[in-house]
């Protein structure tokens, strides 16, 4: 599972504690987390760490790597589960996170122009980074302050503000200060929902918003129905291709007014 998955573990156990519960996510057996797991859960009540397999308050979900409950894999294609809806997670963030992030500002725009380049499904989740960019350009001429995190490879939007986020956990508590968010569906998105700041997330045609897409946020599909391609597809990329630098501008000049007035 990737960053965004634990995520939404996060809101798959939120208010187990208020029930006397800590969720173990795992196989009934053994709670499997993955590299990202400790990161994300850690301080978080309502989860079981590995070895409190046999303690009394455990609650069992099925939700690890290779078992997850929106999806399953078909023929070259993931066949998404249409009766599952993610709900908004959450993240413990230290007091020295929390004043990591009181030093970067507040009020500013995070755009994320890149998606992960180790996934097969990558090039069906990424809008065109020149698109980002003039949307970048777009918001920075109207005055907006327009930053992007620095925590992984990829391409860097000119003229925009870089924040050197040291864990995924900074990137978050300096979300959390944010305005708004403009990025693919993926961690960061996860992780608007949870500090409660809207977002226009760029779905095109891979998965479905609503599966994993939130009421509080813009999902653009440009019109496509999800094919769940394991591989690069020409219908994913004609779905993003569909969608214009101008209906990104209008969804976030709508929250961007919200937060104004």
């Amino acid at each position: 599972m990737g960053l965004g998955d634990q995520l939404i573990g996060t809101g798959l156990a939120k208010g187990a504690k208020a029930r006397g519960k800590r969720i173990a996510f795992g196989d009934g057996k053994k709670i499997i987390w993955d590299h990202h797991s400790e990161q994300v859960f850690r301080g978080n009540p309502n989860i079981a760490p590995p070895g409190s397999e046999n303690d009394p308050d455990i609650e069992w979900i099925p939700f690890y790597r290779g078992n997850r409950i929106y999806n399953r894999q078909g023929d070259g294609r993931w066949i998404w589960y249409r009766e599952f809806k993610v709900r908004p997670g959450e993240i413990y963030l230290t007091d020295d996170e929390k004043a990591w992030a009181a030093k970067q500002g507040s009020g500013f725009i995070v755009i994320e122009p890149n998606v992960p380049e180790f996934k097969t499904v990558s090039p069906n989740k990424q809008w065109p980074t020149r698109r980002y960019d003039k949307v970048a350009k777009l918001l920075l001429k109207s005055g907006y302050d327009v930053v992007q995190f620095v925590f992984k490879s990829g391409h860097v939007i000119p003229g925009v503000r870089q924040i050197k986020t040291p864990s995924f956990r900074h990137a978050v508590a300096a979300l959390a200060r944010a305005a708004l968010y403009i990025g693919p569906e993926g961690g960061l998105h996860h992780a608007s929902a949870a500090v409660g700041i809207p977002a226009v997330v760029l779905f095109g045609g891979f998965i479905p918003p609503r599966i994993t897409g939130y009421d509080t946020h813009t999902n653009l599909t440009g019109g496509a129905t999800a094919c769940g391609s394991l591989h690069a597809c020409a219908h994913c990329k004609a779905a993003m291709e569909t969608i214009e630098v101008p209906e990104v501008m209008g969804a976030a000049r709508a929250y961007l007014e919200k937060v104004t007035a």
